[in-house]
């Protein structure tokens, strides 16, 4: 290895140090004239000195070779889904067709200005008005909103729309339910919106336990969140009977669609009693995931939440003569307000909307069904080399724990860690939390037979190796540049100031 600086490493696998350990003091990236670029005459020259930096930034001095180099050889170091499987569970990391880059590349979309006037805007409006429908077929709930940038966003929003309508009602609704296997960010939603989260078990069949919401629900509970199937893969068979439960009562349920990828086209949220849903435009619909952005996670709601949506909206107008153009409105008075600067993540749109045309609902309900198929093809092949706590027919992600291997001191983070080995991406680990030493694999119906067989033998390798060399997973992954990283002094301590 070398000290970071000449690119020199192992083979073609650079060692690459912090950006500002290649900064040479004087080296540019670019070829401007000083005396052209000067201040006097420049908008520096126009401003007050108090709004001028006494000292030029604290940035790294490179060429654009460094740069370059720099960048690119850091994406060699990660994995993507155009590489091979990703079977993070409860993530949907399905293969992103290029078509849909294609058309989201298109000039008239790209070069789109946010302020640009109605009248220049008439297809992206289109498309929009088109997405909202769509959604709204897929969901089972009649009104949209495009504007939240994440899932958890959605939730955010979805929850402070029903917080509305209940302050509208006159009422003091205090509590929202969430099962113990609901998704992850659903207490951060609730929280943030000024409830109080109460907990709902699971039975023993992994399912929500029926009872328990019956004893919870109360005058005091606004809300149930439900994400169905559940993240045991287990599709909640009760869900009509729960959601008459809490109507009943006054509240309203949430179903959270961040597993929507094991329904569309087969069933629809709206039609089984959920009010509100969110949907990961990039897990269902095949946007890309990107490290907190660029996301999009539309709200679709029933007739009675629709006056709350966000702020503004598409609308479809005729007009006289007509003829008929496209619109945001603004005008909404019991509106939640706007949640997203302009109208959400538009290139995300144009995405999901290129996914969704091109397959049409046949094309839809069969990806639904390769998906449940992939993960039960798992289950099958894995049984008896892990532990499956619910080994009956799941959705689209399969639950694994490492029972099994605990006899050997092997855990689920060596599992995880040595699939690194094998040239995979290592499933959601130690969630759901309702599962001691979880491994939840979702296969997505974009990996083959091929592809999940030698994922599977894989799988069943590392079971062998746990079995008879159990010491060799403690110190994986070895084929990596850098060995297994000491994550919890990492969090705990993180080093968050450049040299």
């Amino acid at each position: 290895m070398t000290d970071g600086i000449s690119g020199a490493g192992r083979g073609l696998v650079h060692h690459e140090g912090l950006i500002f350990e290649r900064s040479v003091p004087g080296r540019v990236g670019h070829g401007l004239s000083a005396r052209r670029f000067s201040a006097e005459g420049s908008a520096a020259a126009d401003l007050p000195t108090s709004a001028l930096r006494q000292v030029p930034p604290r940035l790294p001095e490179l060429s654009e070779v460094d740069v370059v180099r720099h960048f690119v050889r850091l994406s060699r170091w990660n994995y993507a889904v155009d590489i091979g499987t990703y079977p993070l569970g409860s993530c949907t990391m399905k293969y992103n067709p290029k078509i849909n880059e294609d058309m989201a590349r298109l000039p008239g979309f790209a070069a789109l200005h946010p302020y640009a006037p109605h009248a220049w805007t008439q297809g992206a409006l289109d498309l929009m008005w088109r997405l909202e429908r769509q959604l709204a077929a897929v969901s089972g709930l009649p009104n949209v909103t495009l504007q939240p940038a994440a899932g958890a966003h959605g939730e955010f929003t979805a929850v402070m729309m029903i917080r509305a309508l209940i302050a509208d009602r006159g009422e003091v609704r205090t509590k929202v339910l969430i099962p113990d296997s609901a998704h992850g960010t659903n207490p951060a939603s609730v929280a943030l919106n000024g409830y109080k989260v109460v907990q709902v078990p699971s039975g023993d069949d992994g399912l929500i336990d029926i009872d328990a919401v019956r004893a919870a629900m109360g005058p005091d509970v606004a809300a149930i969140m439900i994400t169905n199937p559940n993240t045991l893969g287990l599709f909640e068979s009760k869900i009509s009977e729960i959601a008459e439960i809490i109507h009943e009562g006054g509240g309203f349920v949430y179903l959270d669609g961040a597993n929507l990828n094991a329904l569309m086209g087969k069933a629809r949220p709206g039609d089984f009693g959920a009010d509100v849903m969110h949907i990961n435009l990039h897990k269902t619909f095949s946007t890309p995931h990107g490290g907190g952005g660029p996301g999009a996670g539309p709200v679709c709601v029933s007739d009675e939440l629709a006056p709350y949506l966000p702020v503004p909206r598409v609308a479809r107008v005729e007009a006289a003569d007509g003829s008929v153009h496209f619109e945001l409105q603004a005008s909404a008075p019991l509106s939640v307000g706007r949640v997203k600067a302009f109208y959400g993540n538009f290139g995300m749109f144009v995405r999901a909307f290129t996914y969704i045309t091109e397959l049409g609902s046949d094309g839809l309900e069969r990806a639904t069904e390769m998906a449940v198929l992939n993960a039960n093809y798992l289950r099958a092949r894995l049984r008896g080399h892990y532990h499956i706590p619910f080994d009956r027919t799941c959705m689209h992600e399969v639950v694994l724990t490492d029972k099994t291997q605990k006899a050997n001191g092997v855990s689920t983070m060596d599992v995880a860690k040595r699939l690194i080995d094998y040239g995979y991406h290592p499933p959601t680990v130690y969630f759901p939390l309702c599962v001691q030493g979880a491994l939840m694999v979702e296969p997505t119906e974009s990996e083959s037979k091929a592809e999940l067989d030698a994922f599977a033998d894989a799988l069943i390798a590392i079971a062998g190796e746990a079995r008879d060399e159990p010491d060799r997973l403690h110190e994986s992954p070895q084929s990596t540049h850098l060995g297994r990283l000491d994550e919890v002094t990492a969090a705990r301590k993180p080093v968050l100031v450049a040299p």
